[in-house]
């Protein structure tokens, strides 16, 4: 009887990601340019996840800091279409509402505008508009003076104006104690706002006190937008009567609405975007998936000599198969890992500058890498089925 066949020794996984690794390495130009089309996807993946969660971060920090609590009252249009008023008290009566901590208002001055002089055509408005403000305004919104001072019982009775961030960058105004023609007069800046993000119309407001709009203004003391906060657990409670108490004859003339409502919206519509541009980078890692698998039917190609002579030493179909998944795995892993630092840095880089908190994907790291190695096990599937089935003469040969 003849001898039977000795079987195949069997690599140790070890032996099997060193083989791996000399077939890697051995051309490492091409093995570059593969793994960067993985580097790339992955990268884009990664950057835009992390992206994602500091822009999120940022804004449920601003959130939990400002407060949900905060609603705005406006006045509405009639049943015929005019502009309704809120009755002069319309604060005072939102304060009688028990869980109703705080209320404050704004009046819009009609027919004023606020120029940087009186040689400034008075149809240049800028978008600013003028509004009669309640002292505790500046408190209910949690704004805060940028520099300067807020209006008080002394300089709400004289032409004294607060801007809001926005209006003092749009008349060129940096510092308090200049003076802008307000109304056909002059007044005396004596403060600038920062921002405020639940109110975004107080920043590009000029805010002058409640009395002196009503006696050299022509303001007619009817409050136009009233703000209140309440305690959190009570906010729709109170949500449902504000209408009511502000103008018990028209509620319907009453817009109640919460502003944080806006952020939540950014929230969401920062959600949206996220899955758009993570599906692009899935597109990216697709692309660079085929690229590695183009790399290893050439690598088998060109390594014809090399596996017919291991299969001619003993080798078996079955670890020449693993040697080249292994390839392609190690290949197509190091761009994932490249790309998941790349991505982390872009990420990181982009939050400071954009001075949000700088936060760690780390679902995106395990499934950037996890992304990669299953792309290059089944880039890595034809090519090791191709090389595994070749015979030694055949290979020795180049046939």
């Amino acid at each position: 009887m003849p001898a039977p066949l000795p079987k195949p020794a069997r690599l140790n996984p070890w032996d099997l990601v060193r083989a791996g690794v000399s077939g890697v390495v051995g051309r490492p130009v091409r093995a570059v340019l593969s793994a960067l089309g993985i580097a790339i996807g992955v990268a884009a993946m990664v950057a835009v996840l992390g992206i994602s969660a500091a822009s999120q971060a940022q804004i449920a920090g601003q959130l939990e800091q400002l407060g949900t609590n905060l609603l705005r009252v406006t006045a509405g249009k009639t049943f015929f279409g005019d502009q309704s008023k809120l009755p002069e008290n319309a604060d005072e009566m939102v304060r009688r509402i028990g869980p109703v901590r705080q209320a404050s208002a704004t009046g819009a001055v009609p027919d004023t505008t606020v120029r940087r002089s009186n040689k400034v055509d008075p149809r240049e408005t800028g978008g600013i508009s003028v509004n009669a403000a309640r002292l505790n305004l500046l408190e209910l919104l949690g704004a805060k003076v940028r520099s300067g001072t807020w209006l008080n019982e002394a300089t709400a009775r004289y032409p004294s104006v607060v801007l809001g961030s926005l209006a003092a960058e749009r008349l060129g105004i940096t510092a308090p104690g200049q003076q802008v023609y307000l109304g056909n007069q002059w007044f005396t800046v004596a403060g600038i706002l920062d921002e405020v993000p639940l109110a975004p119309e107080i920043d590009r407001s000029a805010l002058v006190g409640w009395q002196v709009a009503k006696e050299q203004l022509g303001f007619d003391g009817h409050p136009t937008t009233v703000y209140e906060r309440s305690s959190d657990e009570s906010v729709e409670v109170v949500r449902d009567v504000l209408a009511q108490t502000v103008n018990p004859q028209s509620p319907n003339e009453v817009e109640v609405s919460r502003p944080s409502d806006a952020l939540a919206a950014q929230l969401a519509a920062k959600s949206t975007f996220t899955g758009l541009f993570l599906g692009l980078g899935a597109v990216a890692l697709l692309v660079g998936g085929v690229g590695v698998a183009n790399t290893m039917v050439v690598s088998v190609l060109e390594r014809r000599s090399e596996i017919g002579l291991r299969r001619a030493l003993g080798a078996g179909r079955g670890q020449i198969r693993k040697q080249f998944r292994t390839e392609a795995v190690l290949l197509s892993g190091a761009g994932g890992v490249a790309g998941v630092l790349l991505g982390l840095g872009i990420s990181a880089a982009y939050a400071v500058s954009s001075g949000w908190p700088v936060v760690v994907p780390i679902t995106a790291i395990g499934a950037g890498v996890g992304a990669s190695v299953l792309i290059g096990t089944l880039a890595g599937w034809f090519p090791a089925g191709r090389a595994a089935r070749m015979s030694p003469t055949a290979a020795l040969t180049g046939g």
